[in-house]
């Protein structure tokens, strides 16, 4: 099925559709099947005192595993420069993003990466780090530009800024357009050091019966562009829960990082996940949680409403090539 012919990667690199600026760890059980059941949360973490409230040990802290990198996924829900001047919004975010070291976020509005750039420099501040990001714009019919990107701890994570793409779709299939970019766990030797591209989806639900049976072909094309990269994981917010997701959940041993966990604050699905073929990706440690912004920042409801209605979801890769060690 080749929908996508002529729409799928014709990119746009750094300057023509992405921009990258620079300064700015559970239980698992698993079906006859091999796709993940439950998961339930474990400690990670030398951040706790940073990520967490109160320096408290929870679902975005834990024991620091130096081998291992966490990925995560999370729609930010209109975030503006207005949202980010909140002290108790930004706080939230900022503890919560330095959880991870590559994180995803969608639905970010705003003419400019104004937000972005405030945002990560939070981030930088509050740990004594520096992170980057990569953002696509998404010209959607919003006054404001509606667009993704990836947050990324610069040492723990770099990114191949030749490689950081931005899907065209000149026929207009996707409402917000993906995100592609592609990375390396910093730390092991550049030989067994484990690389991975990142898809970064926002569907909206009342568009995910069509654009879930295009993201198949998107997987396809970006694991089959030339670059021999065969671990290609698709993070975001799929407007659907683990057990619909069209002809993407058909492809071939592809596997959700959590299932039957709400991702949203009001809701009873994941619609929110981390999704990668479980042959290829074989760097996945099992370990993977939805992070409930409520207990994790004692929050009421219409706090936690504040920061988003969604919640972050995490996934945890080993960071050398195949799960080895190096």
């Amino acid at each position: 099925m080749l929908k996508l012919i002529g729409i799928i990667l014709i990119v746009a690199v750094v300057g023509g559709g992405v921009y990258c600026v620079m300064n700015y760890q559970m239980e698992v059980q698993r079906g006859d099947d091999g796709r993940l059941e439950y998961v339930k949360v474990a400690p990670r973490g030398d951040r706790s005192a940073a990520t967490t409230p109160g320096g408290s040990t929870g679902a975005i802290a834990g024991g620091a595993d130096k081998a291992a990198i966490r990925i995560g996924t999370f729609n930010l829900t209109r975030l503006d420069e207005k949202k980010l001047a909140r002290r108790r919004v930004a706080d939230v975010l900022v503890r919560l993003l330095c959880g991870f070291d590559v994180v995803a976020v969608q639905d970010i509005r705003a003419r400019n990466q104004g937000v972005l750039l405030k945002l990560v420099e939070q981030m930088g501040a509050a740990i004594g780090r520096t992170y980057r990001f990569a953002a696509g714009r998404d010209f959607g019919q919003d006054s404001a530009r509606r667009y993704s990107a990836f947050l990324f701890d610069t040492s723990r994570i770099g990114i191949d800024h030749a490689l950081a793409e931005s899907v065209k779709d000149p026929a207009g299939l996707f409402r917000h357009r993906p995100l592609v970019a592609s990375f390396r766990a910093l730390g092991p030797d550049k030989s067994v050091a484990f690389t991975f591209k990142l898809i970064n989806v926002h569907t909206d639900r009342d568009r995910a019966a069509i654009e879930l049976n295009l993201l198949d072909d998107l997987f396809r094309a970006v694991r089959d562009d030339g670059s021999k990269e065969d671990d290609v994981i698709l993070l975001g917010d799929f407007g659907a829960d683990e057990k619909h997701l069209g002809e993407l959940g058909g492809l071939l041993d592809i596997t959700t990082a959590v299932a039957g966990v709400p991702t949203t604050l009001r809701a009873t699905a994941p619609v929110d996940n981390i999704l990668f073929d479980r042959r290829a990706t074989a760097e996945f440690t099992g370990r993977a949680d939805v992070v409930d912004l409520m207990r994790e920042f004692d929050l009421t409801m219409r706090e936690a409403l504040e920061v988003s209605d969604h919640l972050p979801v995490w996934a945890e890769f080993n960071s050398c090539e195949g799960g080895a060690s190096e």
